[in-house]
């Protein structure tokens, strides 16, 4: 498996300015995987400790937070040699242990040189509640489950990603039927390490999903070990109600549609758990497309989506057969699947403390799927069609009355370029 954020870890170990990295990310996205094989191919060595599965270590913070004692401890316990800028520290499920997310503000101002990273599928949840957390002594990465172009890598396609990353179109465009016949399977199969490496390995439709299943299973176990007891059932029951709420055609969430008479002060404190375990993202309204896009976002309207396509799969019970039956797939789950699809693909590009945002107007007559900060802050609104079908009243809507430097449409259809909007295949948004 070839995971891209491995890239970025590495920019990180040569930063002049290094401080200890905390990676974020929902449980079994392959935050474990990554970090090992970092310190294989970029160290002489690297120390791992698991805190959740080493209980004789939990209090190695409590003492003091002297670096170099961690240190001597640390060596006793894996009984290697820990050296400055050549081993890698891994501190996993770091929430687990007291004062262990305090512990890298010293490794900052005392010991630079030794390279720590800190890891936990909590760490969301962990972060707010912690007293003494490392503010501005910290640099952050976020793992999401594996992007299209990781999945087509893992299935062998290198080629393929190499006119991907060139944005070789033209050339793309003589393979598009094999790219549609592997984004549908990426509809069905989705980024979760495990579920990937099993289908790769034995291409078994039904054995993927029930990877799947367990791995809805362990979240829900996760709500009833982590959650306050007194959020457990509106945790679940916003949860569960993930599928129904994207298969609308008016994908804003809705309080009520959770329990009759439902309020915001019922369910957002449940919303923001399942946030910060970064098994949703939330997706706010903006009034105007200006910037900054804090200031417009609004603070009641807002979509939620999954973390991952192939567990929204999953749990809206798609079958393979589905997969087969030309492009019913995409007719059928266009207003969940196919946004939920472009929606990974758009937020593992964005930058730690960035968001996407949709548009509507006051009336909620016309609608842009998303809206983002290009590099040259500019807001780009991105269109999103399921089929060939292309013609949209409220894009047009909007570019005329806006008039972006910028217009995306992603679409089945292939890549063309007007004076103000560009298509971009489904398979290749990731390259927006």
């Amino acid at each position: 498996m070839q995971r891209l954020k491995i890239e970025e870890l590495r920019q990180w170990k040569e930063k002049p300015k290094r401080k200890p990295l905390i990676i974020r990310g929902a449980r079994q996205v392959g935050k474990t995987w990554l970090l090992k094989e970092f310190g294989k191919q970029y160290y002489s060595n690297f120390v791992y400790v698991n805190f959740e599965k080493t209980p004789e270590l939990l209090d190695l913070f409590l003492t003091n937070l002297d670096p170099l004692r961690i240190i001597s401890v640390l060596e006793l316990y894996a009984n290697t040699p820990i050296k400055e800028n050549e081993t890698l520290i891994i501190f996993d499920e770091i929430q687990e242990a007291k004062r262990g997310l305090t512990s890298l503000k010293y490794f900052c101002e005392e010991a630079p040189n030794y390279h720590v990273v800190a890891a936990g599928s909590l760490l969301g949840i962990a972060m707010p509640y912690k007293t003494s957390f490392p503010v501005g002594k910290v640099d952050f990465l976020e793992l999401n489950a594996l992007s299209f172009t990781e999945y087509l890598l893992a299935l062998g396609e290198e080629r393929i990603v190499e006119k991907l990353k060139a944005q070789d179109w033209q050339i793309l465009s003589i393979v598009k039927d094999k790219l549609i016949k592997h984004l549908k399977s990426y509809y069905y199969i989705g980024g979760m390490p495990e579920v990937v490496t099993h289908f790769v390995e034995h291409q078994d439709w039904e054995a993927a999903r029930e990877i799947q299943y367990s791995i809805l299973t362990a979240y829900e176990a996760d709500f009833a070990k982590h959650v306050p007891p007194e959020l457990v059932a509106r945790v679940k029951l916003v949860w569960q109600n993930i599928p129904s709420h994207l298969a609308k055609e008016n994908k804003k969430f809705v309080y009520g549609a959770l329990k009759p008479g439902g309020r915001s002060r019922d369910f957002e404190e449940a919303i923001q758990w399942l946030c910060d375990a970064g098994l949703l993202y939330k997706l706010p309204r903006i009034t105007k497309p200006e910037l900054p896009l804090p200031a417009f976002e609004s603070l009641t309207v807002f979509k939620l989506f999954l973390h991952d396509v192939g567990l929204l799969a999953a749990m809206s019970n798609l079958n393979a057969k589905t997969l087969i039956e030309g492009n019913k797939l995409f007719l059928q789950y266009k207003g969940a699947l196919t946004e939920q699809y472009v929606l990974q693909q758009l937020q593992g590009k964005t930058k730690p403390g960035e968001r996407l945002h949709y548009w509507t107007n006051e009336r909620s007559t016309n609608e842009v799927d998303f809206i983002f900060q290009n590099n040259e802050n500019k807001l780009v609104p991105v269109e999103v069609k399921a089929e060939t079908n292309t013609r949209s009243k409220s894009f047009k809507f909007y570019c005329e009355k806006y008039n972006p430097v910028q217009a995306i449409r992603t679409s089945l259809s292939e890549y063309k370029k007007d004076s103000w909007l560009t298509n971009i295949p489904l398979w290749g948004i990731e390259y927006l």
